[in-house]
C-alpha cells in the first residue's frame, strides 16, 4: 500500500416520483479539485482522485460498484486503486468491494479502511459480497496520498457504533452518511440509533472544519445544513421531553407533537412520527434530560 497511514490516539431530501423518475440511475459530481461525488439511485458516496492514485468510499452494492468502478476509470483512466473505506458496518453503503477491486483490474490486497468496531459485525454478518476491512483504527486516522491529506473521524455513536466522518481539510469538503442529511428527517424509527451519543457525534461533526458537506442520501450542503439538524432533533428532543412530563404516552405524544416548521422536509409525512416515537422510548427508558440546544 502506498502513502502514509497515520492513526490518532483518539480514544435524502428524498426526491419526489417525478424527480426521481427523471433522475438517471447514477451519476458523477466533481466537488472540488480531484474530489468526487458518485450517485447510485438514492445513496451518494465519493472518490479522491490523487497522483499516486485513488481512495474509493462506500461501494454501496455490488450493481453501483460496477458503475462506480466504470466513472472512477472515466475520470482517472489511468490511476491505480489505493484503498476503499467503509463510512460504517451497514450493507447498503458497504457492499461490494471485491466487485469494485475487480472491476478495476486489482488484487484483493488493496486495502479496506473501516472503524475497529465494523470488522466484527460485518464478520457476524457472514455477507460473501462485504468483506471485513483489512486495517482499522479507533479515533483518528490521516492518509497520505500524492502530498493530499485525507482524514478519517470518528465522532462517537451515532448511527451505528462505528461510523465515521471523511474530511478533507485542504479543499474543506466532508463526507458524513446516514446520521445526518440535507433537511431531511431521521431515517424512519432511528434504527440502530445510539442516544445520547448521536446527539453529540453531531456537535462533534460541526466542529470539523469544512465548507461542503456531502451525505450518503440526498443532496450535498453545507455547514447551515448541519446547524438545521441540530436545531431539529433538539427541537424534536424538547418536545418530547415536555411531553412526557405532562404525562403523554408515547402513542398520544406521537399523535399530538407536530413541528410546523419542518413539515417541507424530505420524509417528514412518513418518518416524522416514527422519529417521535424513537425519541420517547429514549425519553420514558431515563434519557432526555431537560432537551437541548440547537444551532
Amino acid at each position: 500500500m502506498r502513502g502514509l497511514l497515520t492513526i490518532g490516539a483518539l480514544s435524502v431530501v428524498l426526491f419526489s416520483p417525478t424527480a426521481a423518475a427523471q433522475a438517471p440511475e447514477s451519476e458523477t459530481t466533481r466537488i472540488g479539485d480531484g474530489v468526487y461525488q458518485f450517485r447510485f439511485r438514492s445513496h451518494n458516496n465519493v472518490f479522491v482522485v490523487t497522483s499516486e492514485g485513488v481512495v474509493a468510499f462506500d461501494p454501496i452494492s455490488s450493481e453501483a460498484a460496477r458503475l462506480y468502478a466504470r466513472e472512477i476509470r472515466r475520470v482517472a483512466p489511468d490511476s491505480p486503486l489505493l484503498a476503499i473505506v467503509y463510512s460504517h458496518d451497514h450493507a447498503d453503503h458497504t457492499t461490494g468491494a471485491d466487485v469494485l477491486r475487480t472491476e478495476l483490474g486489482v488484487q484483493h490486497d488493496v486495502p479496506i479502511i473501516a472503524h475497529e468496531a465494523a470488522r466484527a459485525k460485518i464478520e457476524a454478518a457472514g455477507n460473501a459480497d462485504q468483506p471485513p476491512p483489512d486495517v482499522t483504527f479507533s479515533g483518528l486516522m490521516t492518509l497520505w496520498f500524492g502530498g493530499r491529506r485525507l482524514e478519517l473521524h470518528y465522532l462517537g455513536k451515532s448511527h451505528s457504533d462505528n461510523m465515521i466522518v471523511a474530511l478533507l481539510p485542504e479543499e474543506r469538503i466532508a463526507f458524513a452518511v446516514d446520521f445526518v442529511s440535507n433537511d431531511r428527517v431521521g431515517f424512519q424509527s432511528l434504527p440502530d440509533y445510539h442516544f445520547p451519543d448521536f446527539f453529540e457525534a453531531l456537535e462533534r461533526l460541526r466542529g470539523l472544519d469544512f465548507d461542503t458537506i456531502v451525505f450518503g442520501h440526498g443532496p450535498s450542503g453545507d455547514r447551515a445544513a448541519i446547524d438545521r439538524q441540530i436545531q431539529y432533533y433538539a427541537d424534536v428532543r424538547n418536545a418530547v421531553t415536555a411531553a412526557h412530563r405532562r404525562g403523554l404516552t408515547e402513542d398520544e405524544a406521537a399523535a399530538q407533537i407536530r413541528l410546523p416548521a419542518y413539515q417541507a422536509w424530505g420524509a417528514y409525512e412518513d418518518w416524522f412520527e416514527l422519529n417521535v416515537r424513537a425519541i420517547y422510548r429514549w425519553v420514558a427508558g431515563g434519557g432526555g434530560g431537560g432537551g437541548g440546544g440547537g444551532g
